[in-house]
């Protein structure tokens, strides 16, 4: 009988078996012992490789019956449709080390069966072309489910019905809009022209300063405004949806997706707030054989492992009771806070009875995992320990193999009705010394390939942990789009808004950030469609490959460019002009694009697969690369039940991304904090497009930090992922501009997203001017003239205009944007300042700086949070200039008071210049105050000290007094004072 230990053969997935003579494990290469069975190194050899996969050592041609006449071919165990009894799958974090980290067998022209199969399949096609023949057969099967194109050729004349229509916006609205832009852009140019033309030779230094300020001002607003030209709305039709999909007595055909949910501290981001987000995607409207749901934790710990394991007993019955009553939000934590009339439009008896029921148990639950909190407050010395007595692989968040466990699916527990569930799967990826992980961007990437080696769904949603389903329907209102043949042939992302819950009623510090994903974003869908925001999105998987869309135009082939010449060439010299061609851009549109490939002939295939080498983009494991050929997901033939499980751990080994395109040309893109604006950048520099979907119910719902120190630190972050882009190859300003595949409008939106920062410069500036102009008795703009008035009064008019026009076609109230205006001069003199410095700091030099944030007090009552103060350095720059602002309008009025009558009318414009920057600083100045006027003294300290000095400095200094006033000035100096 074969021992249970023996390995298994990395070619077929069966025991390799013992050697002829008895003695030990059958070994193939005594160099490497690469893991293969016996049958399948007679076919290896007899198909011509006589050297091993792994080290290239010849094979010991006596192990085995060379010269066989009749093959026999390797036989693979299909995949059933199901992963294996998620108890069998256990937790295999003990077993990650013995591994192998080799899984491909591409090492020559012609070694792995995969590829060989692929270009068989070719020929075939291209044989049943020329002899009139249907439709390829392919050699990779296809789910029946995603046949979407098949679907388009229907009978039915239901299935040519569009999923999706665009709304654009009345003529009424937007022609007055658009010419409202383009007189304020002529009123610009004359307004810079008088400006320039007509200097301040007193106080010259302020007024270069003010038109530099002025014209950035200017570039920033084009840079803003442009993108908004033709904002489009869109509505779905879901019904028609499940009418083409679902039919009565017919297997649903609606495609898979696979739903990632990010997480990596659970002190800080609460189990219980992870939780709900898992519980309302296993408790989505879908089919529940289609969703599978994998949660991330980077922190390894074994909280939020346990936690779920609580989450997915719960789910047995929070699910049926979601789906049986229509319940929504079907995060429970938010349903039964909801302060409405839960009895509308439920008519069952029974539904009050059992809504309580449901309330006991989810409180029963909440108890259960807030003890889970409560225990993990302090770590045992030892550390933590499962409930079989061994220790927890994650004991070390820095140094752990990676963890794999199954919960619920086919195979798992079905709820309380016998129903099956949606799989839920952990990940932990490993971790070790030495390595880079790049946070969120790197554990992202891994749930891709993990996620391809078990489900393969065609589809990803990726939320924060945060963020809940607070719509049931969402998936079917991005499959509106993504699975209606018209639409979605060169989509690769669906992106839905985000809305927040737990914000202060008047939105102090713009959180909801209603401006940008109500009038940008409905701007950029009308051109190549929304930016990427990191949350609340529909990725098509092909896309996150780096295959670029079929809307295409086939690259030429290599052969055309060359047959004029004499002769045919060598081989080698096709390569490289296939290569050249192939990848004439420098944002190498698709690494690999799988259309272009059908223009090509027999020997050109072969010779670019050989040579494509797929490893080294994706990484060494056959089973993954096998499934990013399958357009349409679904599970490759050639999967293994067996060895399903250690493959996704293998995927998610450290090493495994090295020497790969991942984090550079396919997955999430490395090298910014801010992974999400270069990931969707790169989809649309490879010219594909994206969608905005707005569905009357918010789709999804998070929780914003609505304390100032937090607020102003998320933004920090954000600018600083900007900052990151500027500095990098992928900065919008140059890269890209080979394939053409990018719209003009839609770079100028990337342009925006990345130099938004850098206006913290001109902006802390000219917010300095006003004190400075009411300190000294000098101004900025001359005397005005009748007609530099009028283009003063046309200029102010045409902006005034503009956010009218705006808000009419957008639906944002006044509030709304007047809060975007305040927060964007709050955030520029703070928050994008520091984010400008240490992004510099971080890229050129290599220091990476941190903000402390310290919380000094805190209210127990609504909105509490709002009212907690927290120490940061921050803080400093806007208290500063509140300080001295204020300051200057004392200043400004003693002196008018002392001059007489004459000096009020200049004092006007002045203070009027410094009541503009306190009124935008003024929630700052509330955020500080606090709910009892408390602000830290060291705030208060700083500010008053920085004010001060810089006064002291400017008086002793007085750079900006013209030459005719120095007989004053030398006077005023002799003084002994």
């Amino acid at each position: 009988m074969m021992h249970a230990e023996t390995p298994l053969c990395n070619t077929c997935g069966e025991q390799i078996g013992f050697a002829s003579d008895g003695n030990g494990v059958f070994v193939a290469c005594h160099e490497c012992n690469f893991p293969i069975c016996k049958s399948c190194l007679e076919y290896e050899i007899n198909e011509g490789h006589n050297a091993c996969i792994q080290c290239s050592t010849p094979y010991d041609v006596s192990l085995t019956k060379v010269g066989v006449a009749e093959k026999e071919p390797v036989t693979r165990n299909t995949m059933a449709g199901h992963l294996s009894n998620s108890q069998d799958a256990g937790l295999h974090a003990r077993t990650v080390s013995t591994v192998s980290t080799v899984d491909s067998d591409m090492i020559d022209e012609g070694g792995n069966p995969i590829w060989k199969n692929r270009v068989e399949s070719w020929k075939d096609k291209k044989n049943k072309k020329k002899k009139g023949g249907g439709k390829a057969a392919k050699e990779v099967q296809v789910p029946a489910d995603q046949h979407i194109e098949e679907k388009q050729q229907s009978a039915d004349p239901n299935a040519m019905q569009p999923l999706s229509q665009i709304i654009p916006i009345p003529k009424s609205q937007i022609t007055p809009y658009r010419i409202v832009i383009i007189l304020r852009l002529i009123i610009l140019g004359l307004f810079f022209h008088y400006r320039i033309t007509n200097p301040v030779e007193s106080s010259y230094g302020l007024w270069l300063t003010s038109v530099i300020c002025e014209i950035w001002f200017a570039i920033s607003w084009v840079l803003d405004q442009f993108p908004k030209w033709s904002p489009i709305n869109r509505i779905t039709f879901t019904d028609e949806l499940s009418a083409r999909y679902e039919r009565e007595g017919e297997p649903s055909e609606l495609a898979a997706v696979d739903f990632f949910v990010s997480t990596v501290d659970p002190l800080k981001e609460p189990p219980l707030i992870t939780a709900n987000t898992v519980l309302s995607i296993l408790a989505v409207d879908y089919p529940v054989e289609k969703v599978s749901c994998y949660v991330s934790d980077d922190g390894a710990a074994m909280l939020t492992f346990e936690s779920l394991v609580e989450t997915s007993e719960f789910a047995r019955k929070w699910v049926p009771f979601c789906k049986r009553f229509s319940i929504e939000p079907r995060a429970p934590e938010f349903y039964f806070s909801q302060k409405i009339d839960y009895l509308k439009d439920k008519v069952q008896p029974s539904f009050v009875k059992e809504r309580r029921a449901m309330k006991r148990e989810y409180e029963e639950y909440k108890v259960r995992v807030n003890a889970l909190v409560a225990k993990a407050q302090k770590t045992p010395e030892e550390g933590w320990t499962m409930q079989d007595g061994t220790p927890w692989p994650g004991n070390n968040p820095r140094d752990h193999p990676g963890m794999i466990q199954v919960f619920l699916g086919h195979s798992g527990a079905h709820d309380i009705e016998g129903n099956e569930l949606p799989r839920l799967v952990y990940v932990s990826r490993e971790k070790r010394p030495g390595y880079q992980h790049h946070k969120k961007a790197g554990a992202e990437n891994a749930l891709v390939r993990v996620s391809a080696v078990l489900t393969n769904a065609p589809y990803i949603l990726n939320l924060d942990c945060d963020h809940y389903l607070n719509n049931s329907k969402a998936v079917r209102e991005a499959m509106c789009f993504l699975m209606d043949p018209q639409v979605s042939r060169d989509v690769c992302y669906i992106q839905f808004p985000q809305r927040f819950d737990g914000i202060d009623r008047s939105d102090r510090y713009a959180n909801r950030n209603t401006v940008f994903f109500d009038v940008n974003m409905k701007g950029l869908d009308g051109i190549q469609g929304p930016v990427y925001v990191g949350t609340g999105c529909v990725f098509y998987r092909q896309a996150l490959y780096g295959y670029g869309p079929q809307s295409l135009p086939t690259l030429p082939s290599p052969s055309s460019s060359s047959s004029c010449c004499c002769g045919p060439k060598k081989p080698k010299k096709d390569l490289e002009e296939f290569k050249r061609d192939a990848r004439r851009d420098d944002l190498n549109a698709a690494i690999f694009n799988l259309k272009e490939i059908e223009s090509y002939d027999d020997y050109e295939r072969s010779l670019l697969i050989s040579q494509m080498s797929f490893e080294k983009t994706f990484g060494m494991s056959s089973v993954f690369i096998e499934s990013t050929l399958m357009e349409n997901g679904g599970l490759a033939e050639s999967a293994n039940p067996a060895t399903m499980i250690n493959e996704a751990i293998h995927v998610i080994s450290c090493g495994y991304e090295e020497k790969t395109a991942w984090g550079k040309e396919i997955g999430w893109i490395y090298g910014s904090v801010t992974e999400d604006i270069l990931t969707g950048f790169k989809m649309h520099c490879r010219g594909w497009r994206s969608i905005y979907c707005m569905p009357v119910r918010p789709a999804f719902k998070g929780s914003a930090p609505i304390n100032l120190s937090d607020r102003l630190h998320q933004v920090l972050r954000w600018a600083l992922g900007s900052v990151e882009i500027f500095l990098s190859r992928h900065c919008p300003l140059w890269y890209g501009w080979g394939g053409g595949r990018l719209k003009l409008l839609q770079r100028l939106a990337y342009i925006n997203t990345i130099v938004y920062p850098f206006t913290s410069l001109p902006l802390v500036a000219y917010c300095t001017l006003p004190a400075i102009c009411l300190l000294t008795g000098k101004f900025i703009i001359p005397t005005l003239s009748n007609l530099a008035a009028v283009w003063f009064l046309c200029l102010f008019v045409s902006i005034i205009t503009t956010s009218v026009l705006e808000i009419r076609w957008s639906g944002v109230s006044i509030e709304e944007l007047w809060r975007n205006e305040q927060f964007w001069v709050i955030g520029g003199v703070s928050a994008h300042l520091f984010a400008v410095f240490q992004g510099f700091l971080k890229m050129l030099a290599g220091v990476d700086t941190n903000f402390t944030v310290t919380a000094k007090a805190a209210d127990d009552q609504e909105f509490g949070e709002l009212y907690m103060i927290k120490w940061t350095t921050v803080l400093i720059p806007p208290t500063t200039l509140l300080v001295l602002n204020l300051v200057g309008v004392v200043a400004g009025f003693s002196d008018a008071l002392n001059k007489g009558y004459e000096a009020w009318g200049p004092l006007f414009g002045k203070v009027f210049f410094a009541f503009w920057v306190i009124l935008h600083l003024y929630p700052f100045l509330k955020g500080l105050m606090g709910r009892q006027n408390r602000t830290p003294t060291i705030v208060i300290l700083w500010s008053v000290l920085l004010a001060s000095v810089f006064s002291l400095v400017w008086v002793k200094i007085d750079p900006f007094v013209s030459k005719g006033d120095s007989s004053l000035t030398q006077g005023c100096i002799a003084i002994d004072c």
